[in-house]
Formats: structure tokens, C-alpha cells, sequence
């Protein structure tokens, strides 16, 4: 019975690994351990930051809708609280988009935000 080795897997899971590791510097794109602890780490950083992306964004839309309603004499908080009060159903990545890209459109959203806090008294 012929001797069976494993070199083929081992050599195609290495070539996996090496193949991500290209472009990093120095022992970690052509040592073996070097380069399979680095990629790990990188799929595991990758991994966290596809979950903590989504909140990076969210800030992102808060402060652009903060610093345009701050143009209008609003806060943030207030903004928010006058649209939900006028009935305004409107995400903050649209918000945020609409605050970039549509000043004026975003000024009418101001003018009802503060039509609501109105009603509030």
C-alpha cells in the first residue's frame, strides 16, 4: 500500500494564507506562523469592525444633522423631538444625506421641526 501524506492540503492551505498575507510587511507575507497569526488577527479585526461599522455611521448622521440644524437655531435633540412631533418619518441617513447634499430641503424640515416643538408648548 502506497504512503499517503498530507502535502497537498497542507500546501494549498498555506498557498490560502499566504495569498491573503500578500502586501504585509516584512516576515509576516512569507513566514508560515508569522503570516498565519496575522491574517487570523486581520479576519477577527475585519470581523468586529463589520458590526461596529454600522455605529460609526450612525455617528456620522448625527453630527452632520447636529451641525446643520445648529445652522438653524436648533440642537440636535430638539430637531429630532420637533420632526417627531410634526409626524416627520425620515432616518437619519436620509437626514444627514439631505443636510449635505439639499440645504434647502433641510431648512424646510428646520421650519416644521420647530412648527412641532410649537405645538409642545
Amino acid at each position: 500500500m502506497p504512503r499517503a501524506t498530507r502535502a497537498p492540503a497542507r500546501k494549498d492551505r498555506k498557498k490560502k494564507i499566504f495569498k491573503v498575507a500578500k502586501g504585509y510587511f516584512g516576515g509576516r507575507k512569507n513566514l508560515w506562523r508569522v503570516a498565519k497569526d496575522a491574517v487570523e488577527k486581520g479576519w477577527e479585526h475585519a470581523y468586529r469592525h463589520r458590526k461596529r461599522k454600522k455605529g460609526d455611521f450612525r455617528a456620522l448622521w448625527i453630527t452632520r444633522i447636529n451641525a446643520a440644524a445648529r445652522l438653524h437655531d436648533l440642537s440636535y435633540s430638539r430637531f429630532i423631538c420637533g420632526l417627531k412631533r410634526a409626524g416627520v418619518e425620515l432616518d437619519r441617513k436620509a437626514l444627514a444625506d439631505l443636510a449635505v447634499r439639499d440645504p434647502a430641503a433641510f431648512k424646510d424640515l428646520t421650519d416644521r421641526a420647530k412648527e412641532g416643538l410649537a405645538k409642545l408648548g
